[in-house]
């Protein structure tokens, strides 16, 4: 007859260990007894003690709620990969998604360790988390922004939602969830709120000079990206994800449908937007720079990994300093708005277009939202039967003529009409 152990602990070359196998219906184990932020168990017999005694209280407490499940999945890294299978196996997430929240929870693993239990990451260890966070290289020469933190966490805490649901943890467990101070993930706001007409003429002009000298080797296009974000009043996400298939020079549209790329936020979301005469004209000489296209591939794919474009305000900044803007002024946000001012200046049939059809290209449920974007009309009016950003157009405006020559002086090159 085997001889029973007179303590849970027991030692392993002068290392505390705790036998809990009888709570083994949650999780329980032979368990080293490791300090948080330790990879060792500890030597120490006072501290062994203290975390037997916190372990037991996280054992008892999942007995108490429930959690009698032996499923496997109970430790970080084990539970993370059956989340993002899960995530596959649904509709709702983007491979792009999978990818970046796999990225993200890659970073909680590093910090806590592959075998860390989910019942053991307590908000005082996911506040310690972003404390870490926020000392992490963002790749370009700084800090992760709070944004990108607030990413982190809630991929971690999109765990352990799922691991609630799957009864791995308590019902109420998740230490992310209950912090009462979170990294915002509202950046600051521009100043800028919209551009007049004569104004994104001048930014996109920049673009094509800026395209035509070579400037940027990372981003080649920057003249038909723009131009897509002001003649289309996309977001960001919709715009980078668009395929090849999507711009229907035919019908004249460009669509706006959830595709492997990208996801959209509601239903009346998806919505068919006119291809201007202006965006024809500038994609055009796109595409044909890439012959033999399927329709699923990527109108706009990223030079270095030819995915979904992931940042462009470098590019933006850029483009936007040729054009008389301070870096950070010009974000694709700003290009939603202007595009709704702009078109509800234009003429259906001789007539001022209605609420109703800039609401659907604009994939607002109601004309609120567009009657808030109409109240911010600036002075100039430009009235014409399509949307168009040209800058021969408005040399009229006072001090515009001077802007012009300073950016043709940048550019070189002979500006178009």
């Amino acid at each position: 007859m085997p001889r029973k152990r007179k303590s849970r602990i027991y030692w392993r070359n002068g290392r505390a260990w705790a036998d809990l196998r009888d709570f083994a219906d949650v999780g329980g184990k032979r368990e080293a007894l490791k300090p948080d932020g330790e990879n060792q168990a500890t030597t120490d017999a006072d501290e062994a003690a203290k975390l037997l005694a916190d372990r037991l209280e996280e054992l008892e407490e999942a007995r108490r709620q429930g959690v009698t499940t032996t499923r496997r999945h109970r430790t970080l890294a084990e539970y993370a990969q059956h989340h993002l299978i899960e995530m596959a196996r649904g509709s709702e997430a983007s491979d792009d998604w999978i990818a970046q929240t796999e990225y993200q929870l890659q970073r909680a693993i590093e910090f806590f360790g592959a075998g860390r239990e989910l019942t053991s990451i307590r908000p005082s260890h996911a506040r310690d988390y972003i404390n870490h966070l926020r000392k992490v290289p963002n790749g370009r020469g700084r800090k992760l922004s709070e944004g990108s933190i607030r990413h982190y966490i809630n991929s971690l805490s999109g765990l352990y939602r799922r691991a609630q649901e799957d009864e791995v943890v308590p019902v109420g467990y998740n230490p992310v969830a209950v912090l009462s101070t979170k990294p915002s993930a509202k950046p600051k706001r521009s100043k800028i709120q919209w551009l007049e007409v004569h104004d994104a003429a001048l930014l996109l002009e920049a673009a094509r000079l800026y395209d035509a000298e070579g400037v940027d080797g990372r981003l080649q296009f920057a003249h038909p990206l723009i131009a897509t974000f002001l003649l289309t009043g996309a977001l960001h996400d919709a715009v980078v994800g668009l395929e090849v298939g999507d711009v229907n020079f035919k019908r004249e549209i460009v669509r706006f449908y959830p595709n492997q790329h990208r996801r959209l936020k509601t239903a009346y979301r998806h919505r068919d937007v006119p291809l201007w005469p202006q965006l024809r004209e500038i994609l055009e000489p796109h595409l044909e720079g890439r012959k033999n296209l399927a329709e699923d591939e990527l109108l706009f794919p990223s030079p270095r990994t030819g995915g979904v474009i992931s940042d462009i305000r470098k590019t933006l900044d850029a483009v936007a300093e040729w054009a008389g803007w301070k870096p950070g002024e010009i974000r694709t946000k700003i290009f939603r708005k202007t595009y709704c001012a702009a078109r509800l200046q234009t003429l259906d049939n001789g007539q001022p277009v209605s609420e109703f059809t800039v609401t659907r290209e604009m994939g607002h449920s109601s004309p609120a939202m567009v009657r808030a974007i109409y109240g911010q009309l600036g002075t100039v009016r430009h009235r014409s039967e399509v949307l168009e950003y040209r800058v021969a157009q408005h040399l009229d405006v006072e001090g515009y003529e001077d802007r012009v020559k300073v950016l043709r002086e940048k550019g070189g090159l002979k500006l178009l009409a």
